[in-house]
């Protein structure tokens, strides 16, 4: 079928649906976003489509549109639950399962006849993380369904009333506004803080009061041993900050000073950061990422060890590595590769792997274009330290989304396994870069210099199953998000055992002599930077407009052109971005 897929943005949800069960099951895909402004009944009508899917759509379709077209909309919520706020409310509400349903677009929202339905687990994670995993596994399997229902031209979709729903539950909720967010830190337990910031995150944020301003908070885990008066600052760590609850204290990732009126739109970043001269002195409480590290607290970055197998685990706040992330894990790394291990496996226990460099912070620097430097300089650092470990097999543990950079420091272990939800975009042009992290020596090597050049210019996402095709990743893990650390540990453990691994490993060294002796990896780093750092010093380079519009999330003014359903991109970065790598590289031989 020729689907058009209309989205308020282009999410993660939306390329999942767009790349994974559309693209992947043989069907013609095209991306229209609803913006303002746009005739959204003449832009379907351009495309002609036998089906609409809506993934995530935060305006009407228009009667011109759902009564000419089937129109599938996905709703994060069970049948019957209507509303703008439902999987915010369902957390809220501390509810332990939820669901998702397709249902037929008409004349109310929320309401039409529904198509399919899927259930999910709700663990207390926040929700993005929610979101991108056990809600977008269940989109997925409901979208599939529905999709195959259509298609078979037979299936009647059934009103919500005798869909399964309890009279109870046919309600429209109201937006979840400030006025309920609202954290009484006198009052309220930490459990219940935490449950307040989990709803909120990533948008909107928790609107509060601090040191004399308002902020948006973003993001919160638990403290085990801090304490203080209820509110109280009590501490940093790694750029987060610690407040005091009635009965304990959480740590706050992030925060988002609110928008003045008639202001700029503002953005998150480190709670530290953010607060920057406002912040009192406070003792920086580090946790060590070492084994034996304290469970009861939080840190973005996490070390242990099952038997010859060494974890290192991190999670950052959208998948952004700062300059300060990147030497951060690249000193845990170097600390876990003097471990007695032989294999050791890098990565996330669910959600975000890692989405490259971290553009809010570089959009607040004093220097944009020398934190860029700095940034791009220390994540190469990180990827060249993994791709020059020769005395253990190095396993990269892609539990959730990555992107650009991120995608490239999973490359370059020797092995990479991939959640099945996964999606991955290996690509940088749509920010106005050429790339670093060594792509143009791994990406050939992995699926073939065509593949690679094709990827860098559709700039579109790749679905699990897609990036093994590809040879972009050597296995896929189909398991839930909150399952995917434990099955990979048990697929480490049994790679540490089997008889070819240690010969694997002393070929490591000398592989890679012969590499360097081929073309060294400086000369790739090297020619890979000569072009960002023109990119970078150059004030009129379009890279400087879009990392501003990224970060203070503005919509486009028109569909990009290459969601449009053309394999052909435009635009200033359509072309030149082949890899520099020898053609004669062959693709790395999946192991």
């Amino acid at each position: 079928m020729h689907i058009l897929v209309l989205a308020s943005a282009f999410n993660s949800l939306t390329q999942r649906v767009h790349a994974e069960q559309l693209r992947d099951h043989g069907h013609r895909v095209a991306v229209e976003l609803a913006l303002p402004g746009a005739s959204l009944p003449d832009a379907v009508a351009r495309h002609a489509p036998d089906l609409v899917v809506a993934p995530m759509l935060k305006s009407v379709i228009p009667e011109e549109v759902w009564s000419r077209y089937t129109c599938l909309v996905v709703h994060p919520g069970p049948v019957g639950d209507r509303g703008p706020s439902s999987l915010d409310w369902a957390i809220h509400e501390d509810v332990d399962r939820w669901g998702v349903t397709v249902l037929q677009a008409d004349a109310e929202m929320d309401a039409g006849d529904v198509w399919a339905t899927a259930s999910c687990r709700l663990p207390r994670v926040s929700k993005s993380e929610l979101y991108r995993g056990e809600i977008a596994d269940a989109a997925l399997g409901a979208v599939l369904l529905a999709v195959e229902r259509v298609a078979g031209g037979t299936y009647v979709p059934r009103p919500q009333d005798t869909a399964g729903a309890p009279d109870a539950a046919l309600r429209t909720r109201p937006h979840l506004d400030q006025r309920v967010r609202r954290i009484d830190w006198a009052g309220d337990t930490t459990r219940t803080v935490l449950r307040k910031l989990r709803a909120a995150d990533s948008q909107p944020g928790v609107l509060d009061t601090l040191l004399g301003g308002e902020w948006y908070l973003h993001g919160g885990h638990p403290e085990g041993v801090l304490r203080g008066r209820p509110g109280e600052l009590l501490a940093t760590r790694t750029g987060a900050v610690c407040r005091a609850t009635r009965d304990g204290a959480v740590w706050i990732p992030e925060l988002r000073p609110r928008r003045a009126p008639g202001g700029p739109a503002t953005f998150r970043l480190p709670a530290v950061q953010a607060l920057g001269d406002l912040l009192p002195p406070l003792p920086e409480r580090p946790a060590p990422p070492g084994p034996g590290a304290p469970h009861d607290t939080w840190t973005d970055i996490r070390y242990r060890e099952e038997g010859d197998v060494g974890f290192l685990s991190f999670s950052f706040p959208g998948g952004a590595m700062s300059t300060d992330r990147c030497r951060r894990l690249l000193a845990a790394y170097r600390e876990a590769c003097a471990r007695p291990t032989s294999v050791l496996v890098l990565g996330g226990e669910r959600d975000f792997f890692s989405n490259g460099i971290h553009l809010g912070v570089i959009e607040a620097a004093d220097d944009p274009a020398a934190e860029s430097r700095a940034n791009i300089e220390a994540i190469d650092d990180l990827v060249e330290a993994v791709l020059t470990t020769t005395d253990r097999l190095v396993v990269s543990a892609i539990a959730g989304n990555a992107a650009a950079g991120g995608v490239m420091l999973a490359l370059a272990a020797d092995e990479v396994w991939c959640r099945s939800g996964a999606v991955l975009n290996p690509h940088y042009r749509l920010m106005g870069l050429y790339g670093s992290e060594y792509w143009t020596y791994t990406l050939p090597r992995r699926v073939g210099p065509a593949a690679a050049g094709r990827l860098m210019r559709e700039a579109l996402p790749v679905s699990a199953a897609g990036a093994l095709r590809l040879g972009l990743v050597d296995r896929v893990v189909d398991s839930a998000p909150g399952a995917f650390a434990a099955e990979t540990g048990r697929l480490a453990a049994r790679l540490s055992a089997l008889p070819a691994t240690a010969g694997r490993i002393a070929a490591k060294k000398t592989e890679l002599e012969r590499r360097e002796n081929e073309t060294p990896l400086a000369a790739y780093r090297e020619r890979e930077l000569a072009r960002m750092r023109r990119t970078f010093d150059d004030p009129d380079a379009p890279y400087h407009a879009l990392r501003r519009a990224f970060v203070r999330k503005e919509r486009p003014a028109a569909t990009p052109a290459h969601l449009g359903g053309s394999r052909t991109p435009s635009g200033p970065y359509a072309t030149g971005f082949t890899p520099t790598a020898p053609s004669d590289i062959p693709a790395r031989p999946i192991s």
